[in-house]
Parts: structure tokens; sequence; C-alpha cells
């Protein structure tokens, strides 16, 4: 392995590296998937390399590691989930309130989530595992790959250097609205839960 990335030329092994990265993020490993994306289209610009092949390699990349990290949510993390044993209960809710969300929304979740961090990296397995139909998700999916690639290189490609500080602290940002989100929902709920307590007491 060592030898035949040796002997690729450097802008194949970047090409190569750039696959690679942002098919394992989109199959469920926390890589710099996206970053990799913004890398590539930032070298295009200094005419080290294509952007019509990074943004083709990208999309590519994306739509084949989605398609594995929904392969694995659908025959591995479902299996864990359903199985019989300790929190069966709790899982069995999960996977229920998971197929009904899918069922509704699982387009523009798969869809809408190649451009947000935690998505991006977990989408595939979720829909997988609650049961989303595959040629469904493949749309959805093959959509979104697409359209990511070329939104987030052409904008890179375009704003160079500023393209990668912008896209970092977007998505700081968005992960700071998400976690504001999660803390305003477990307030909500435990301001709820005693109130619920109480009236049920009082029947």
């Amino acid at each position: 392995m060592t030898v035949l990335f040796l002997s690729l030329p450097a802008s194949r092994f970047a090409y190569l590296v750039l696959g690679l990265l942002i098919g394992g993020e989109s199959a469920g490993i926390p890589l710099p998937g996206e970053t990799a994306l913004i890398t590539g289209a930032i070298l295009a610009s200094r005419d080290q390399l294509s952007l019509s092949i990074v943004i083709a390699v990208a999309a590519l990349a994306a739509i084949i590691g989605d398609n594995i990290g929904f392969h694995l949510g659908r025959h591995g993390a479902r299996r864990l989930l359903a199985r019989p044993g300790r929190f069966e209960a709790r899982r069995q809710a999960f996977l229920m309130r998971g197929e009904a969300f899918f069922e509704r929304h699982g387009g523009k979740t798969v869809f809408l989530g190649r451009w947000l961090p935690f998505l991006r990296v977990t989408a595939a397995w979720l829909a997988g595992a609650h049961g989303m139909s595959w040629p469904r998700f493949l749309v959805w999916n093959a959509a979104g790959g697409i359209l990511w690639a070329i939104s987030v290189g052409s904008f890179a490609y375009l704003a160079g250097n500023l393209a990668e500080r912008i896209l970092h602290d977007a998505g700081y940002v968005i992960l700071a609205l998400v976690a504001l989100g999660l803390v305003a929902l477990a307030v909500w709920y435990a301001y709820r839960r005693p109130r619920s307590s109480a009236s049920g007491g009082n029947r």
C-alpha cells in the first residue's frame, strides 16, 4: 500500500485522500471530510488540482460512504437496538419514534444533513437503523451529495483561503445552536415533568 501511494502523482494522491476522507466521514467515521473538500477546492483555485475532479470525487465518495453507513445502520445498529435484553423497552420506543420521524422527514434529513456537521456523520446510520427504504434514501442522498459537493466546492474555490475560515466558524455556530436547542429541550422537559406528575396525582 505504501509503495502504491508513493508511486502516485501528487494530484492523484490528493484525490485519493480526498475520497477516503469524505467517504469515511459519510460512512460514520468522525473524519474532516468537509475540510478536505474545502482544501481541495482551494488547491484548485491555485491551479494545483482540477475543481471538476475535486467536486466529482467528493460527490461520489459522499454517496458511496453514505450508502455504506446506511447498510451498516440497517443490518448492524438496528439489530442491536431491536434485540431482547437490557433497556429493551427504551430501545424499542427509540426505534418507533425514529421510524415515525424518518417516515415523515427522512428525505429532508438525509438531504440537508450533508451541510450539518453532526448529521453528515450520522444521518445515513440513522436512516438505515430506522427503516427508511433504500431507494428513497438513495435518491435524497445522491441529490444531497452532489449539491453539497458543488456548493461547498464552488464556494471554497471562489472565496479561496477565506472559505476555510468562514465554513469552519459556521460549523461551530451550527453546533452551538444545536447544543442550545438540546439544553432548551432538556430544561423544558425537566420543567414539564413535575407539572405532569402533579396533574396526574390530583386526578
